[in-house]
């Protein structure tokens, strides 16, 4: 008879984000080969009964939905042998339960966590714009809080460095020659946010990746942030996915443009951000994001980013 053993099989978001980017390379195809013996070894660590994979899942791990044998519910992450999981624990540990899913317990040299369980299905996505943003809002303004005075998160200077460097490799490229404008105001304006950081604004703990989908409803609290890729540096940064959220709606109402400058607005005085400053770094994201995904073939998704950006 066949059992949730033996349906451990990476989702197919998984499989082709990981096999579509090259910056992965060899290590990631070995990886997803290896995730399903990877799962039932973690799933024997710590006595778990998986019940399903969850799907589409993310694109650069994978959930195995299970209990413990009490009967708790709980969630098996495995993520790509990159440091990442150490990081995110880190993380979650310093947040405490506080705005973000909780930590269980974590095998580092796995790449894998042992979350409680959310309602994987249902995130801020699910409600109205309005209500979503006032909602992500709120949590991430939570989440703020300074970093652990020993910490091995990397700041979003350097961060951005490595992805400047790359922005200026692409922006070379002959497919970018339509959107050469919009990449160098990108590294343009990263280039002095990085110069001149905020008057009086200390370095904050940054979820890092937050956007409505990665906020999902919960039972100790209405919604918690999942899935961080945690920054050191100021919160302008971290509001800026947050700007472009549901961007296929955006710009394909009227005015989108007048639409984008209200939304930066909003949202700077909501959580008292620097407007100019969250104009700037979301300027730079999506950019960055629009160039990453032209390179990899990716021309809808690619240029829907790019004409945002350009907007801004």
């Amino acid at each position: 008879m066949a059992t949730a053993h033996d349906s451990l099989e990476p989702p197919q978001r998984l499989v082709r984000t990981l096999s579509e980017d090259p910056v992965h390379g060899d290590a990631a195809h070995l990886w997803l080969a290896a995730l399903p013996d990877l799962a039932r070894e973690c799933l024997a660590r710590w006595d778990l009964t998986p019940e399903r994979v969850q799907a589409p899942g993310g694109r650069t791990s994978m959930v195995v939905l299970a209990r413990r044998s009490d009967g708790t519910p709980v969630a098996l992450k495995l993520c790509l042998p990159d440091g990442s999981a150490a990081l995110e624990h880190a993380a979650l540990a310093h947040w405490d339960g506080r705005s973000a899913v909780r930590a269980l317990d974590v095998a580092p040299e796995a790449g894998a966590l042992l979350l409680e369980r959310l309602h994987a299905d249902v995130s801020l996505r699910s409600l109205a714009e309005a209500k979503a943003q006032l909602e992500a809002a709120a949590t991430l303004q939570r989440l703020w809080v300074a970093p652990p005075e020993e910490h091995a998160f990397p700041d979003v200077a350097g961060h951005t460095a490595a992805l400047a460097e790359t922005l200026r490799a692409q922006r070379e490229q002959p497919w970018a020659a339509d959107v050469r404008a919009v990449l160098d105001e990108a590294l343009e304006v990263r280039d002095a946010l990085v110069a001149e950081p905020p008057a009086g604004e200390g370095a904050m703990l940054l979820h890092g990746e937050y956007h409505q989908g990665n906020v999902l409803a919960a039972d100790r609290s209405p919604w918690l942030a999942v899935a961080p890729r945690p920054l050191v540096g100021e919160r302008a940064y971290d509001l800026a996915w947050l700007v472009r959220d549901r961007l296929d709606t955006l710009l394909a109402s009227p005015g989108a443009a007048a639409a984008a400058r209200r939304r930066v607005a909003k949202l700077a005085e909501s959580l008292d951000v620097d407007p100019g400053r969250l104009r700037d770094w979301t300027l730079f994201r999506t950019a960055r994001e629009g160039a990453h995904q032209l390179s990899l073939g990716a021309r809808g998704q690619g240029e829907l980013l790019l004409e945002f950006a350009g907007l801004l």
